[in-house]
């Protein structure tokens, strides 16, 4: 199979970043219908982290991070560095040097589905980074891979250019064709929210609201007045 790294790809405009920059992690995976979501245990290793950008993609053999030196030099100010393994691993693929270099680069941040070592490090240059392990286990630099190639990072695929929202909620993936759309209807839910807030600061209820009382009743949730009442019934719980 070849290996191979693609030096250009494209990219969203700013226009459409400056866009998705206003938006939170949880309401573009609600608002693409429940998909694009990394899983949970790619983690922050800092508070308020987040970032909005392109992705560029490096697939690694475990172990070994010669094809994340080689994503450092196609880089471009704003993407966003997708790094994945062909088979499992939890060694530090990278560090203080790497990200030293890819913030050189004007990088935004890191996803990672591996590990990363030097994260007191990390953490005082306020670069961010999401990963799965922190191991100071080491790599070696000598097996080829792939950068800018599809990929999938968390369980959710990746293509190179695609858009990457994080922040500490967790990652999504918002697809090149689906950009549009995706915002139009993520705005469309912050506007939503926006009315919710206002319901609830009136003191409304969201079983009224969000009309979950019909739901009680057909899932014969029973109300009762005291604890007592509970244990004189036919089917008590408690």
């Amino acid at each position: 199979m070849q290996k191979y790294v693609v030096r250009n790809i494209h990219r969203p405009s700013q226009e459409v970043l400056d866009e998705f920059k206003k938006v939170d992690v949880s309401t573009i995976y609600e608002a693409q219908g429940k998909t694009g979501l990394m899983n949970h245990q790619l983690k922050p290793i800092a508070q308020n982290s987040f970032v909005c950008g392109p992705a560029v993609t490096a697939i690694c053999p475990a172990g070994d991070n010669l094809m994340i030196h080689a994503a450092i030099e196609v880089c471009k100010p704003g993407d966003i560095l997708v790094i994945t393994t062909i088979g499992e691993s939890s060694s530090g693929m990278i560090g203080e040097l790497i990200i030293s270099a890819l913030k050189k680069r004007g990088v935004q941040g890191v996803i990672i589905d591996a590990g990363i070592r030097d994260v007191v490090q990390i953490r005082e240059m306020g670069f961010p980074v999401w990963t799965k392990a922190v191991h100071s286990e080491g790599t070696t630099k000598n097996r080829g891979g792939w950068v800018n190639a599809p990929t999938v990072c968390g369980g959710a695929t990746v293509n190179p250019g695609d858009l990457i929202v994080a922040d500490e909620d967790g990652v999504v993936v918002v697809k090149q064709e689906d950009m549009n759309t995706t915002l139009e209807a993520s705005n469309l839910r912050l506007l939503k929210e926006k009315g919710t807030k206002e319901k609830i600061a009136r003191g409304e209820i969201s079983l009224d609201f969000y009309n979950l009382r019909p739901v009680l009743d057909k899932e014969n949730v029973a109300y009762f007045e005291t604890e007592n009442e509970v244990l004189k019934s036919k089917d008590p719980i408690i």
